[in-house]
């Protein structure tokens, strides 16, 4: 019974590295590493309906060009369907020269041969030998001893050898994995791994690639960390060898372990694009390549069309790329939260201000340009926004640039729509809130202008003399004032009795070029004590701050009504 009211005393603590003067935490990474997409093998066996030829000579072509120059391109002796593609690729001739094809087997004489079959008559490939080494699988799977084990990788790489031997016409690399590392004893996977190099023979020319990986994540990944460094430190011939990084997701961490192994001293990463993998995923090359590029590093891979390239890849793995992926999904470079989008806009604000390209947008650790995404969506609209968010939305659809109070005040009419509609909003659903908040472009309206003419007095004032329709009807009127806004304020008083005292104006171009347009702000008191705001646009900028006082007047005539 206290099992049952405490399960955790089922799980151990994975157990400390000795390694008490680590060195990876001090350290930084500042070239990219070595990238092997496994999408092909190790993403395809992880999706329900594995792909066809159609869609795996798709993706590998993805891959060529984002810039990935090693793939591995299946488990050839896993059926005809994997060979048969493999064996065509080969003979396409689509494989580009600076790109190497590599194919994963198991360490068995049959297995092996078959996979060198498979790439007969290829330029350059590389040949993935593996099996497993902890001791799990050592008594659990396979109830085998340690020399049992390491045999098996003996036996696998002298096959290897020999089959290489007899097809001297293509450049062979090798590659061992001691399969399970993660979860093996560290002296033992070096010494496997000594015992693979001596019958392999690499050199420092052409080092063997020693694959260490997390095949199930167990622990932090500081700890997976601690592991490559040992590793490293430990392994005799360590400039005769390529060390390669394969992280699984079972924690969660298998981005963190994989940029935290090349920190320990790794070479080679490999991994899924947006991290397909089987139970949690493996390691997201995309995700580690553009954390890199964030920190000034050149991944030396091409993610500047990322929606094109989430499209092949939701076609092929038939899986959605979730909307909250790093980088990639939908909703990564879009704030709802108000003080989010106030941030952001201010961000993008100063930076046409500033006189460098430095990137330092808050909330947006990337440029979305830079991923071939524009900024339309940066900032959407719903009930949890701010006055920054529909500013921005605004400005971005409209050409308006509101007034940080006239902002204040149009919140709560987007906030009333939001609440109503139950719903994000849109830039045509914002747009229709504000023309119905301030009378702009309404046909309708209580005060509407026909035409005007603005004439100087002989005293210098100003004379409006136009037609507003009123409810409908047409009526001249005119009005004096020091300047044309005061004398259509005058107009109002004189004519209509609405009274206005302005507080605030202010004006900017929506556009430039022949059909430019002006947008007018006012700010006007009532009697009352009450504000009203007013927006007029037009072609014309002293037309559009008639219109914005005829706005504000509407919006009087409103409050009145109230």
């Amino acid at each position: 019974m206290s099992m049952l009211r405490n399960p955790s005393v089922k799980y151990s603590p994975f157990p400390q590295v000795p390694l008490a003067d680590r060195q990876w935490p001090s350290r930084t990474i500042t070239t990219p590493p070595r990238w092997l997409s496994t999408d092909l093998r190790d993403g395809n066996q992880a999706i329900v309906d594995p792909m066809d030829a159609v869609k795996k000579n798709r993706f590998f072509d993805l891959l060529v060009e984002i810039g990935v120059k090693e793939i591995e391109v299946g488990f050839p002796s896993a059926g005809a369907t994997e060979f048969d593609f493999i064996f065509g690729l080969v003979r396409s001739g689509r494989i580009p020269d600076d790109v190497t094809v590599q194919v994963l087997t198991q360490s068995r004489a049959d297995l092996i041969r078959t996979s060198f079959e498979s790439l007969e008559g290829a330029r350059s490939a590389i040949v993935h030998l593996y099996n497993a080494v902890s001791p799990a699988w050592r008594e659990i799977v396979f109830r085998m001893s340690k020399d049992e084990v390491r045999q098996i990788a003996v036996e696998g790489a002298r096959i290897l050898r020999d089959e290489a031997a007899k097809r001297p016409g293509t450049d062979w690399q090798f590659e061992y994995s001691p399969e399970t590392f993660s979860t093996a004893e560290l002296d033992f996977s070096i010494e496997v791994c000594e015992a693979v190099m001596e019958v392999l023979q690499p050199t420092a020319d052409k080092p063997i690639i020693l694959n260490l990986p997390a095949t199930v994540e167990a622990a932090t990944p500081n700890i997976y960390a601690d592991q490559i460094e040992y590793f490293c430190r430990n392994l005799p011939g360590r400039e005769r060898a390529v060390i390669s990084l394969h992280t699984h997701n079972d924690r969660g961490t298998g981005v963190a372990a994989a940029e935290l192994g090349l920190m320990a001293g790794a070479d080679r990463v490999e991994g899924c694009l947006f991290g397909n993998g089987e139970r949690t995923g493996n390691c997201c090359l995309v995700t580690v390549a553009l954390n890199m590029y964030t920190q000034g590093v050149d991944p030396a891979l091409d993610f500047s069309n990322i929606d094109r390239i989430i499209e092949t890849v939701e076609y092929c793995n038939q899986i959605p790329v979730h909307q909250r992926h790093p980088y990639g999904g939908e909703l990564v470079f879009t704030a709802f939260s108000g003080s989010h989008q106030d941030a952001i806009k201010k961000g993008f604000e100063a930076r046409q201000r500033q006189n460098d390209e430095r990137w330092r947008v808050p909330y947006l650790p990337i440029d979305p340009a830079d991923l071939g995404r524009n900024y339309e969506a940066v900032i959407r609209v719903n009930s949890q926004s701010g006055k920054g968010g529909f500013a921005w939305v605004l400005e971005q659809d409209q050409g308006l640039k509101l007034p940080k109070a006239m902002q204040a005040d149009f919140s709560k009419h987007v906030q009333r729509m939001a609440d109503e509609l139950g719903r994000e909003l849109n830039a045509s659903d914002i747009w229709r809130a504000f023309r119905a908040a301030y009378h702009v472009q309404t046909p309708g309206d209580h005060f509407e202008l026909v035409g005007y003419e603005e004439t100087r007095a002989a005293d210098g004032t100003r004379v409006f003399a136009g037609t507003i329709e009123v409810a409908g009807r047409a009526q001249s009127v005119s009005g004096r004032g020091n300047g044309l806004i005061s004398s259509v304020v005058a107009t109002l008083k004189d004519a209509f009795e609405v009274e206005l005292e302005v507080l605030d104006y202010s004006e900017h171009a929506l556009s430039t070029g022949s059909d430019a347009r002006a947008a007018a702000y006012i700010l006007c008191a009532l009697p009352s004590g009450e504000r009203v705001w007013g927006c007029g646009i037009d072609t014309d900028i002293a037309t559009a701050s008639v219109r914005a006082v005829l706005s504000a007047a509407n919006s009087a005539v409103g409050v009145e009504r109230r």
